[in-house]
């Protein structure tokens, strides 16, 4: 396993409105509250299965 953290920055470019209550929970837990916000987040195990069950409304990039 590598010493460096993995970071992505993940943008929302998909709204919630309309999306089953799972897919807008997901997006909260992400720290994504509405159109074309973005954060920072390390990548777990955990986040890229939160990430993979949205990515029709994300865009990912890897940071260096």
């Amino acid at each position: 396993m590598s010493d460096q953290i993995k970071r992505v920055k993940i943008t929302q470019t998909g709204s919630s409105i309309g999306r089953k209550p799972g897919q807008k929970e997901t997006l909260v837990g992400l720290g994504l509250r509405h159109m074309h916000s973005s954060r920072e987040v390390t990548t777990t195990p955990e986040t890229l299965g939160r990430i993979k069950k949205v990515a029709h409304l994300l865009k990912v990039e890897e940071l260096a």
